[in-house]
């Protein structure tokens, strides 16, 4: 099982940096919310039942618990130690001047915002979001729309 949920946050660990950079302002809090969103992948993976991609799955669980970290008390740092070695820290690339001006801007948004800008972002389409969202289809196009014209207004 191990080496099947390695696999998965590797292939997918794009999605979890992405949740992190969009939801925490500063390095230490992404990181932190990186080892919370893979704790709770981990805890969560025997029960993973591949009834949706894997990709859906990893994205509910990261907006879950990025959303949700700040209404619980952190959880002590030993309870880490349960996952595997290769993923206990955040490493991502740097990124560009650009890249870090969309991210604040993304930081901008509510959380509702974030998660759905987020998945499109990812190229999950209307009816993904909306399962990952439990948005309806209509809602998840306009909401897109007014996100679009928030961003402009926040980037110019």
């Amino acid at each position: 099982m191990e080496k099947e949920f390695l696999a998965a946050v590797h292939q997918h660990q794009r999605i979890i940096y992405k949740v992190c950079r969009i939801y925490r302002d500063n390095r230490e809090d992404q990181e932190d919310l990186f080892q919370e969103i893979v704790y709770q992948l981990w805890k969560s993976f025997p029960g993973f039942k591949s009834e949706s991609k894997i990709s859906s799955w990893i994205y509910r669980i990261a907006l879950n618990t990025a959303i949700a970290v700040y209404r619980k008390p952190k959880l002590p740092v030993d309870l880490y130690k349960e996952l595997p070695d290769q993923i206990q820290t955040a490493q991502e690339k740097p990124v560009s001047e650009n890249e870090e001006r969309l991210f604040n801007a993304f930081r901008k948004l509510n959380d509702a915002e974030k998660a759905v800008v987020s998945l499109f972002l990812e190229d999950f389409s209307y009816r993904e979001i909306s399962e990952i969202t439990g948005l309806s289809e209509n809602n998840v196009g306009v909401r897109l729309t007014r996100i679009k014209n928030k961003l402009k207004e926040i980037l110019k």
